[in-house]
């Protein structure tokens, strides 16, 4: 799915359902990880996308485990990757273009 984004804009990628399942974002075609939700209900992180550019501007809904990215620049667009592990792995993949 494309999605388009003015620079400084927030953007949200949304995986549209609602699971306890183990999610976890990646970014960038390396599949960078930057955020994951557990199965352990309140177990969610963004670390990981602080540790590659992302500080401070990962939103995690720890709920449906869509994803808002605040304050974007030019440097976040690409591929994010949302996979979700259950009985099957489901992945979703978000083209952000940001102008």
């Amino acid at each position: 799915m494309s999605v388009p984004a003015m620079k400084g804009d927030p953007v949200t990628l949304e995986s549209g359902i609602k699971t306890d399942e183990l999610m976890t974002w990646k970014f960038g075609h390396s599949e960078t990880l930057i955020a994951t939700v557990n199965e352990i209900p309140g177990s969610f992180s963004t670390s990981p996308g602080d540790a590659v550019g992302f500080r401070d501007r990962l939103k995690l809904d720890h709920q449906t485990g869509s994803l808002t990215i605040t304050n974007t620049t030019s440097s976040d667009s690409g591929l994010y990757q949302l996979s979700i592990r259950s009985k099957k792995k489901t992945t979703y993949r978000f083209n952000v273009t940001v102008y």
